[in-house]
């Protein structure tokens, strides 16, 4: 195994020294720019329009946590300039993947004040999945924005423009998001889920939350965690549960013991493929509101 993993350090190495190369065969090539995950990705490409090659290192509907940058990513991320991540502790493989790179990289969470994380694993570090609201998704938008025009300032106005135009769509779900909240009851406003991702939508729609592991800690769930979410719903009288696309789902002990539904699978760190539920950033948030709505009120 150590063999293997020298053998794709050195890989990564000769690849990220010349990822900022500009192209030999190409000179009309778009500026490419990576983003660490699919939700980046379409964020960016909303803010690029047609100047920049958009990529994401890791494709639809995989884990982001703990990801392995694999040989085929490095040579698909090829001569990038730019390279977007989320920062907030969310990707533990990332300044791996840079360390040798020319390519400027950017932290779209710049200038977000993060909630921590209240319970469990990771108590009291930042709550890195402050993309679920909205209006902190805008924050992410004018980061892209800048970045964008300081890389290719020739389109300055356009990326803004971009930049403003997917902000009012997202204000407009963040009003949807917090409609389809408004349909639950107040006393059953509680969201019952495997990993804390929704700590910056329940702040937003005024839900409480509950959560088996704080963030990325699934493999250190234990027993105890286990027995006191199954206590809290009991005493809540929690309706239903959820648990994520890229995670195993945990809940079924939870389900049986406590007598409340299984109310689905939530995406929260990335989108699907094109054919699936969320293809796009704005139908993930809203989608998860709307099965979080009908899981709560059972309808």
């Amino acid at each position: 195994m150590a063999l293997a993993t020298a053998t794709t350090l050195a890989v990564s190495a000769t690849f990220l020294a010349g990822c900022n190369a500009p192209s030999e065969t190409d000179p009309e090539a778009k500026p490419k720019v990576l983003t660490t995950f699919t939700i980046l990705a379409d964020m960016a490409q909303n803010v690029a329009g047609e100047h920049l090659d958009v990529q994401s290192i890791t494709s639809p509907n995989q884990e982001i946590h703990e990801y392995a940058p694999t040989p085929n990513d490095i040579k698909r991320a090829e001569g990038a300039q730019l390279v977007l991540n989320n920062g907030l502790g969310l990707e533990k493989w990332f300044e791996k993947f840079v360390g040798q790179t020319g390519a400027k990289t950017v932290v779209v969470t710049e200038g977000i004040e993060p909630i921590p994380v209240a319970e469990g694993d990771y108590e009291g570090k930042p709550n890195p999945h402050a993309w679920m609201s909205p209006t902190r998704a805008q924050i992410y938008v004018d980061n892209m924005a800048k970045a964008f025009a300081e890389l290719d300032p020739e389109h300055q106005a356009d990326y803004e423009k971009n930049a403003a135009d997917y902000k009012q769509k997202l204000q407009e779900v963040d009003q949807y998001l917090k409609s389809e909240i408004a349909t639950v009851p107040e006393n059953q406003r509680v969201l019952v889920s495997c990993e804390g991702a929704f700590s910056y939508l329940a702040q937003d729609t005024g839900l409480l939350e509950k959560y088996l592991w704080g963030v990325n800690g699934e493999g250190a769930l234990t027993p105890k965690r286990v027995a006191d979410v199954e206590a809290y719903v009991r005493e809540n009288q929690v309706p239903a549960v959820f648990c994520e696309s890229t995670v195993t789902d945990k809940m079924t002990p939870i389900v049986q013991s406590t007598g409340a539904k299984f109310g689905g699978t939530l995406y929260v760190d990335s989108l699907s493929d094109e054919g699936g539920d969320v293809p796009t950033f704005l139908d993930l948030l809203k989608y998860d509101a709307e099965l979080i709505a009908k899981g709560l009120t059972g309808k």
